[in-house]
């Protein structure tokens, strides 16, 4: 395991780029298990759960070259269909090879899925769909996919618009006899990619960035060569970095209909951005002060599914408020541990009232100071880097592994921005 080393107080300048959607290759990999044919991926990031997930593929005899951020994926031999609970622990997207394993396979194994301790992770929209489409689920200590003819398409109504369980029941439609409409369905940038993924593989998909997908079964899919989309979180991150520490930075590589919510969350801060079109502009040295509600309300920033404001940059928002003269409320309604990271944040000085699992009051600007903390979580850790780089003096991140789930060569891209920031063996 590493640690990072940071000196807070440098100024920050400069560009980054962001890298490839976490969210959107990592179920890619898992949909191309479902064509027999060569499926090609560009701008895939080199993080730690893309290489958890081709452990997956080195268990289940797929092979693959993974090479300047290209992934060629080749599932013509798939030799096991049982996934180890070792590497299911570790990462959530495990679950989506049920439908693509079993699919190819007739059979699946698979224990339940690990990843970010941020709250319960409802399963129940795969199980309903994948039931509802033809795949029997039995359940002990694992989940076993079977099926033995072809799905059946049907209309499918989701009581929680679940991104994995929208990606999953999307990916095991496409080959599904009939039409298959899910409603209430996740329209997040990285479930429309994967949208786009599976109609060059040869799927009809329609009703992307919308909350109903429309899917018309085909016999097979082929063979495919995309660009993952760029990550909206990680920018979101830059954006949350440059605002706290008052840094002027220009961010690459970004979609701006994608931020158009971020930038609305962060002008309550007092932060302006501009959105071109392939890049933001954050400028420097802004005065940071909460914008209260009319009628002088103190504001709220809540998450909620897409187009709301993304639950992954809740906690690195948080840490911008902290930043920020005046009271600002955050309503974290998605995951009920997301906010524990804040205890660290108030050791740090922050004026941070912890109301319960779902809401945490800021009261800034504090004058944050360094300490030593542990990442708990991929979007936690991110945020208490961000505060350790704005904060008086030297801090020390243990667990650093954990951001780099998330974060391709992270400490490079601060370095490139005039952070002071080092990589340690713990």
């Amino acid at each position: 395991m590493q640690s990072l080393i940071v000196e807070g107080g440098a100024p920050i300048k400069g560009e980054v780029t962001v890298s490839g959607n976490k969210n959107a290759v990592l179920p890619m990999m898992a949909a191309a298990l479902l064509s027999d044919e060569k499926v090609i991926l560009h701008n895939v990031p080199a993080i730690v759960d893309v290489l958890v997930t081709l452990e997956i593929f080195d268990h289940t005899g797929v092979d693959y070259e993974f090479s300047n951020n290209t992934l060629v994926i080749d599932a013509r031999k798939i030799k096991n269909s049982i996934i180890p609970r070792e590497i299911c622990s570790r990462i959530r997207t495990s679950i989506m090879f049920a439908g693509p394993l079993t699919l190819r396979c007739g059979k699946c194994e698979i224990f339940p899925p690990g990843g970010d301790i941020i709250g319960r992770r409802r399963l129940d929209g795969h199980v309903y769909g994948l039931k509802s489409l033809g795949i029997d689920i039995e359940l002990d200590h694992r989940f076993i996919f079977k099926v033995e003819k072809r799905l059946i398409g049907r209309e499918l109504f989701l009581d929680e618009a679940s991104v994995t369980a929208t990606e999953q029941l999307m990916t095991a439609a496409v080959t599904a006899e009939g039409i298959t409409t899910i409603r209430n369905a996740a329209s997040e940038p990285h479930v429309n990619d994967l949208a786009k993924l599976l109609n060059k593989m040869g799927a009809r998909i329609s009703g992307l960035n919308s909350n109903t997908l429309i899917i018309e079964g085909v016999e097979k899919l082929h063979g495919a060569e995309h660009t993952v989309v760029s990550d909206h979180t990680e920018a979101g991150s830059f954006i949350a970095l440059g605002a706290a520490c008052g840094g002027e930075l220009t961010i690459k590589n970004t979609v701006p209909r994608h931020y158009w919510m971020t930038r609305r969350v962060f002008e309550r801060l007092g932060v302006k951005l501009e959105l071109h079109q392939n890049e933001i502009f954050l400028p420097g040295n802004q005065e940071m002060k909460i914008q209260k509600d009319f009628g002088g309300h103190c504001p709220v920033i809540a998450d909620g599914p897409w187009p709301q404001f993304p639950s992954d940059l809740m906690s690195v928002s948080i840490v911008a408020a902290t930043q920020a003269e005046g009271t600002i409320l955050f309503f974290e309604k998605m995951f009920e541990s997301r906010l524990y990271f804040v205890d660290r944040l108030i050791s740090m000085g922050a004026g941070a009232i912890v109301c319960d699992p779902h809401r945490v009051v800021i009261n800034g600007r504090s004058q944050l100071r360094g300490v030593e903390m542990s990442s708990p979580d991929i979007r936690a850790g991110m945020a208490l880097l961000i505060a350790a780089l704005c904060a008086d003096g030297q801090s020390r991140i243990n667990s650093a592994n954990i951001i780099y789930r998330g974060y391709e060569n992270i400490v490079n891209k601060l370095l490139g921005i005039n952070a002071k920031v080092q990589a340690v063996e713990s």
